[in-house]
């Protein structure tokens, strides 16, 4: 078993040796069942010292020049709280300063929080990174990001090797030990710079490509390639279902339902208007069962000689490296949508992960849907 705090490891075992059927395990998340990772725990965790609070209320209102205190003292008091988490990157690095995090922390609370943990591509938080890490405070680190020139943006990736310039440029940034090094390092790289992370791009392509070209390459036969609408209905829809209306749903609803694609975002995605999500990439790893992502090292492969917890241990380390090369936050059993893509991997090889994922869907909206389907048929024909 990979080395998980208590809680977690609890949930890691409980999908591996619960035998449960996909109504089982939607009841086990409908009931609250599963410990959920909320904001307030992790910044807890990041910091476990009494004075959180006076801590982040004196940053806010001395160092970033607060202009309303009493509503920065309850948007404080609401993140540890837990009512409201941030709803901006550049909260999560004003903590980092305010309570002097180190990197892999940083990357965590921006994990809670977003998709993505420091994006190096972005010439804003590589600076912030770079001050945090070294010690230098947050005014410092905007009074130099002024002094800097404008960032062109690259955001197609043409190549795999384009696509690995985020992780090159957080490399190069280690071994900066002065501001003079780095405004070189910055001016250097203007070219490189861009909002939208390019490995990920190079992940959702491969696997997109799967399903949209359908024809296995051993197979003579010929079918139709599939729109991004077919793919979207047939392979990513999962029986969740449609629209923003959220009134009766529950939190563990909330938070599986959130920020589910559909094809106007797979399309955006494709012409580079969106960045890819960690959700859509999860999705698309179970739909593909994990093919057509050749090359990598830690490229998943079917092994007869694999027991049932090695294989899922397999998909365990295979997905995590996957999401460490994005910059995106590891699984997390105690993360809802997490705990259903460990729970699509860990079933046999002869059933479908996506099968195993959607029955599951099926069953934990099954209130949702039938409630607008009653509401469908209770509503008079139109004249």
């Amino acid at each position: 078993m990979p080395d998980l705090t208590e809680a977690s490891a609890a949930e890691y075992d409980h999908i591996l040796h619960g035998h449960m059927t996909p109504t089982v395990a939607a009841q086990y998340l409908r009931e609250g069942k599963i410990e959920l990772r909320t904001f307030g725990d992790v910044l807890k965790d990041v910091y476990p010292e009494a004075d959180l609070f006076e801590k982040l209320v004196k940053f806010f209102s001395e160092d970033c020049d607060d202009p309303n205190p009493a509503s920065t003292q309850r948007k404080i008091r609401n993140w540890i709280a837990d009512r409201h988490p941030p709803q901006n990157r550049e909260d999560i690095f004003k903590i980092a300063f305010a309570l002097g995090l180190n990197e892999p922390r940083l990357n965590f609370l921006l994990g809670i929080c977003d998709d993505y943990g420091v994006h190096y591509r972005d010439g804003r938080e590589l600076v912030l990174a770079w001050f945090l890490k070294n010690g230098k405070s947050y005014r410092a680190a905007l009074d130099f990001y002024s002094t800097l020139p404008e960032c062109e943006t690259l955001e197609q990736a043409d190549s795999d090797d384009v696509s690995r310039l985020t992780n090159e440029l957080h490399c190069s940034l280690a071994r900066i030990s002065n501001e003079e090094e780095l405004r070189g390092f910055y001016i250097k790289n203007l070219n490189n710079f861009g909002r939208l992370h390019l490995r990920a791009y190079y992940f959702f392509d491969s696997f997109l490509n799967q399903l949209i070209h359908p024809n296995p390459q051993w197979s003579d036969a010929q079918e139709e390639n599939y729109s991004v609408e077919q793919v979207m209905n047939v392979y990513l829809s999962m029986h969740m279902p449609s629209g923003k209306k959220r009134d009766n749903y529950t939190l563990i609803q909330k938070l599986i339902k959130r920020n589910w694609p559909n094809a106007t975002s797979i399309k955006n995605i494709r012409a580079h208007k969106e960045d890819v999500s960690r959700k859509l990439l999860l999705l698309l790893y179970v739909a593909t069962e994990n093919e057509g992502i050749n090359g990598d090292d830690y490229d998943d492969y079917y092994d007869e000689s694999l027991t049932f917890e090695q294989r899922f241990e397999d998909h365990w380390w295979t997905i995590n490296a996957m999401l460490n090369d994005c910059g995106m936050v590891p699984l997390d059993p105690r993360n809802a949508f997490d705990w259903l893509i460990l729970y699509a991997v860990s079933g046999d090889e002869e059933t479908a992960m996506s099968d195993r994922l959607e029955q599951v869907i099926t069953y934990m909206f099954s209130d949702i849907i039938e409630a607008r389907e009653k509401e469908k048929s209770e509503k008079p024909p139109k004249q």
